[in-house]
C-alpha cells in the first residue's frame, strides 16, 4: 500500500512531472507530444510555477519518493478554434480555472489521487476568489477519465455528439 503527500511541485519536480505528462499524451493519449496542445508540459515553470493564479500538484509516493500524479489548474479558457466558438465564450480566459495534466501513472492508479488531487486544485481556485467557474476537458478513450469527471462535474458538451468534433468531453466541475 501506498501514501502519498500532495504539494505544490517546486523546481525540482519538474523533470519527474514532466515524464508522468510526457507518458500519459503517448501512452494513453497516442497523440505524442504535440507542441500546440503540449508546450504548458515542456514548460511548466512558466505556465504554472510562475503565474500566481496558477498551480501544479504533485502527488509524491511516501515510499520511494517520486511523483505518482499531476493535477493543475490556470486562467487559460478553452480556445476556439479548436473547441466550439460557444464554449470559448462561456468559459473567459481571467474567469475560468480550468483543469489540466490530472495524470497518475498506471501503476498508482485505483487510489482516489486523481479525486485527491482535484479537490486540492478546487481549493486553489475557491481561494483565489476571481474565479467564476471551473472547467476541462477530458479524452473520453483516457482510462478512467470519464467515469472521474462524470462523478466530479456536469457533461457540458460531448463532441462525439457533433459532426465536425474532435471527441473530446467538456466539463464544468461546481465551484467549492
Amino acid at each position: 500500500m501506498h501514501d502519498y503527500r500532495i504539494r505544490t511541485a517546486t523546481p525540482d519536480d519538474l523533470g519527474e512531472a514532466r515524464a508522468v505528462m510526457l507518458d500519459t499524451v503517448y501512452r494513453d493519449f497516442g497523440t505524442g507530444f504535440v507542441p500546440r496542445w503540449h508546450a504548458d508540459i515542456i514548460d511548466p515553470d512558466s505556465f504554472y510555477l510562475a503565474p500566481s493564479r496558477h498551480t501544479l500538484l504533485v502527488a509524491v509516493s511516501e515510499a520511494d519518493g517520486t511523483v505518482a500524479a499531476t493535477a493543475a489548474l490556470d486562467s487559460r479558457g478553452p480556445a476556439h478554434p479548436p473547441n466550439p466558438r460557444w464554449l470559448a465564450e462561456r468559459y473567459p480566459s481571467g474567469e475560468t480555472a480550468q483543469l489540466r495534466r490530472v495524470y497518475v501513472r498506471p501503476e498508482h492508479r485505483r487510489r482516489g489521487l486523481a479525486r485527491r488531487l482535484v479537490g486540492e486544485l478546487m481549493e486553489f481556485a475557491r481561494a483565489d476568489g476571481g474565479y467564476r467557474s471551473v472547467y476541462l476537458h477530458t479524452d473520453p478513450t483516457s482510462p478512467g477519465a470519464e467515469a472521474l469527471w462524470r462523478t466530479l462535474g456536469e457533461l457540458v458538451c460531448d463532441e462525439r455528439e457533433l459532426a465536425d468534433g474532435q471527441g473530446i468531453l467538456h466539463f464544468e466541475v461546481p465551484m467549492p
